[in-house]
């Protein structure tokens, strides 16, 4: 008696070319060219950054949208997913690099402002438990526009607010956290963020990740330094807690929109694990024979917290067999295997030219699952 085979796609997106909804629909339409009668499951997964809203929906949440604040002050549409009483918010549906004009960075200016209006709009629907999954951000702020957005007061030495961004902070000289929105008290607020990186200094959100939003080496050291002033006067509003929280891992996610978020009462958890959890992935698991995962790139990065690693140490776990698709692949067999991924299918194997790649991934990816049907299912 032949046994059915189940296969569980849980990959993310490739970004730049496909979500993970459009990862699972090609990789689901080239098995079942080859393997017809294969029993197919799809679950696209997001590790806080963007996309998790999307993965959320794709998972049988409700989309909600609002119309939130931009990193520039600009009114954009923002969504967070909500069911039952669990809402998933993602920051850069608000404070996201995507959220920019093409081309433009203003990491000196760019708040988490609508950001925290999304929190606002989470609690206004009722939520109980909020995962913040923060990633891929505009901003360098420290989550001080989240923060005013909640009802804190930010104020310069004349009583009026700082203006927006990181570098408005340098101009703090008061705290005033007493007007902060009562809900968030009675809240289980989780921090989704595969980044474990502290506030400031060498492996602070400015240093490490300020040069991808546009910050110049000088840009950089306004920002720690505004950063760690902003911590120092909130340890005069909030006490020591400011000051650990400023050391804690997460505090530098997403331009330390982590810092604020702990100071609001957030339990930081790896985002792929947090996400997994919402997204129903152990049921979905136990019924696979077989689990493909993936993301754009399998790289170094990959193993420290990103979508397929979490995928992988779960399914090994659970016994299940994991193979990964991806646009390139900058990783060796040995490394895979450790990550207990049995082989990765990059589509520059069947394309070589990158840019062809990108254009074309959605066909490409077909092909690749084609491949893995002969290799795993016939």
């Amino acid at each position: 008696m032949q046994v059915t085979q189940r296969v569980l796609i849980a990959a993310d997106k490739f970004k730049g070319s496909l979500t993970a909804v459009e990862v699972a629909a090609r990789v689901t339409a080239g098995l079942r060219r080859v393997a017809p009668g294969t029993d197919v499951e799809a679950l696209p997964v997001a590790d806080g950054g963007d996309g998790t809203v999307a993965a959320a929906v794709a998972a049988g949440f409700e989309r909600h949208e609002r119309e939130v604040a931009g990193p520039l002050g600009q009114e954009v549409t923002a969504a967070f997913a909500l069911r039952g009483g669990t809402a998933v918010v993602e920051m850069a549906e608000a404070s996201g690099l995507q959220r920019l004009p093409r081309g433009v960075f203003a990491p000196l200016t760019a708040s988490t402002y609508g950001s925290g209006e999304l929190l606002r709009a989470a609690l206004d629907a009722g939520a109980r438990t909020i995962v913040f999954g923060v990633g891929g951000s505009a901003t360098t702020d420290g989550g001080a526009g989240m923060l005013s957005a909640l009802g804190a007061r930010l104020l310069d030495a004349d009583g009026e607010p700082v203006p927006p961004g990181g570098g408005g902070l340098a101009d703090l000289a008061r705290a005033d956290l007493s007007g902060l929105d009562p809900r968030l008290s009675a809240v289980d607020l989780v921090l989704a963020s595969d980044v474990d990186n502290p506030l400031t200094g060498p492996k602070g959100a400015p240093a490490v990740y300020g040069p991808q939003k546009g910050a110049s080496p000088d840009d950089v050291e306004l920002l720690d330094a505004a950063l760690a002033h902003f911590a120092k006067v909130l340890e005069t509003e909030a006490g020591p807690r400011a000051a650990e929280y400023a050391v804690a891992p997460g505090a530098g996610a997403a331009g330390g929109i982590g810092y604020g978020a702990l100071l609001l009462g957030a339990r930081f958890r790896p985002g792929i694990e947090v996400m997994l959890d919402v997204l129903g992935f152990a049921p979905a698991l136990e019924r696979a024979t077989l689990v493909i995962t993936g993301e754009g790139s399998l790289d170094e990065q990959t193993l420290h917290g990103k979508a397929p690693a979490g995928v992988a140490a779960a399914a090994r776990a659970a016994g299940k067999e994991v193979v990964a698709v991806c646009g390139r692949l900058a990783l060796p067999p040995e490394a895979l295997g450790r990550a207990g991924i049995r082989r990765a299918y990059p589509l520059t194997e069947v394309e070589p030219d990158v840019v062809k790649c990108i254009a074309d991934a959605g066909p490409i990816l077909e092909r690749v699952a084609e491949q893995i049907a002969r290799d795993f299912l016939t």
